[in-house]
């Protein structure tokens, strides 16, 4: 079974890091998702109720180190900063306006029909979510964690507008 006092980076033997290796993580949950699968573990029930809680734990950390945001996020909890708390949603005003404008340039498009322009737009989002998750590796590093922190709930912020983009140009194609 798995030790469950360990985080999520020492349960897939990664370093506690915003870059990992990407096939090393999908290698690492392949073999411990096998291992702790609750049909391999088919005596009794109380073997069977903690390999679910394996694979459960297995599952998450996979998920939240997979995702940049919930990777970013987590690296915080781990400092004990909640990078997206609700008490604490600001944002630069910079930025807001900028993505207001990006918002009102996707509506705008959506109304005419332009799936041309939103995969342009989403193409632009996705260009920008990897510079700053460059930015956000690097704040990580030099252990800048506000600025991590403000990095996490830009990052959260544009995933949002790309699922709203994504959905307006799935609204148009369908």
């Amino acid at each position: 079974m798995i030790d469950f006092t360990l985080n999520h980076f020492e349960l897939f033997g990664l370093p506690a890091t915003f870059q990992i290796d990407g096939g090393a993580l999908e290698a690492r949950y392949r073999d411990l998702a096998r291992d702790v699968h609750p049909d391999r573990h088919a005596g009794d029930a109380s073997e069977q109720r903690a390999a679910a809680q394996a694979a459960a734990r297995v599952n998450e950390a996979y998920r939240m180190l997979k995702d940049p945001v919930e990777r970013g996020r987590y690296l915080l909890a781990l400092e004990g900063i909640d990078a997206l708390a609700e008490t604490d949603t600001a944002l630069s005003r910079a930025f807001l306006e900028r993505e207001l404008e990006r918002r009102e340039r996707a509506a705008d498009a959506q109304d005419a029909g332009d799936v041309a322009a939103l995969e342009a737009m989403l193409g632009d989002i996705r260009h920008e979510s990897r510079a700053r998750e460059s930015e956000l590796a690097a704040r990580l590093d030099a252990r800048d964690l506000d600025g991590a922190r403000n990095g996490v709930r830009e990052l959260k912020f544009l995933q949002k507008v790309a699922a709203d983009v994504d959905a307006m140009i799935e609204a148009i194609e369908a």
